[in-house]
C-alpha cells in the first residue's frame, strides 16, 4: 500500500459518501438522522488517524503515511496500537479498487442507532479523537510531579478507553 504524502480524509469522505449513494452500505443498521463526515485528522507517529461518521458506522482510522502505526496485513486481523490514551485494537479491512483500498479501523460504537443527531454524533466522535491523543490522568499528573522521563501510559482496554471518552475514569 502506498503510503498517502497529503491527508486523505478527502478521499476517505468521497468513498463513504458513495457508499452511503449507492446504498452498498446498506448490511448495517441505518440511522437517518447522519450523514457522512469527517471528525478530525491528523498524522500521528508518521501515519494519518482520523474519526469516521456515516449513517451505520462511527469509527477511528489508521491509514498509511509511511510512518510507525500501519502495519500491511490480511483483511479481518487485528492489530494493538499504542496512542497517548493507551493501546486500542483495530482491525485491517481491504476494499481493492476504492478511493481508500485499505484501512486500519476501531468501531466506536456498536450501533449508532441511539445517536439523535449529526452534531450529536460528530462531536461523540471528536470526543474520541481527542481522548485518543491525551494520557490516561494518571499519567498525566506522575508526568506533572517528575522531571523523569514518565513510564509509558499504562495499557488501556477499550472499555477503559470508553470509559475515559464518558469521563468515568
Amino acid at each position: 500500500m502506498t503510503a498517502y504524502n497529503d491527508n486523505p480524509a478527502p478521499l476517505l469522505l468521497a468513498m463513504y459518501r458513495r457508499l452511503a449513494g449507492t446504498g452498498e452500505a446498506g448490511r448495517e443498521p441505518w440511522n437517518p438522522a447522519l450523514a457522512v463526515d469527517i471528525a478530525g485528522f491528523r498524522r500521528y507517529r508518521g501515519d494519518w488517524v482520523g474519526a469516521v461518521v456515516t449513517p451505520w458506522f462511527l469509527r477511528l482510522f489508521v491509514l498509511p503515511g509511511g510512518g510507525e502505526l500501519w502495519r500491511a496485513v490480511a483483511p479481518g486481523e487485528r492489530l494493538l496500537l499504542e496512542f497517548p490514551a493507551g493501546q486500542l485494537e483495530f482491525v485491517a479491512d481491504a476494499t481493492p479498487g476504492a478511493e481508500v483500498p485499505a484501512c486500519l479501523y476501531c468501531p466506536l460504537l456498536e450501533s449508532v442507532s441511539p445517536i439523535a443527531s449529526q452534531e450529536a454524533a460528530l462531536e461523540l466522535a471528536m470526543n474520541a479523537f481527542t481522548t485518543l491523543f491525551s494520557p490516561p490522568p494518571a499519567a498525566a499528573s506522575a508526568a506533572a510531579t517528575t522531571a523523569e522521563r514518565p513510564d509509558p501510559p499504562p495499557a488501556t482496554d477499550r472499555r477503559g478507553f470508553f470509559r475515559r471518552l464518558a469521563g468515568r475514569a
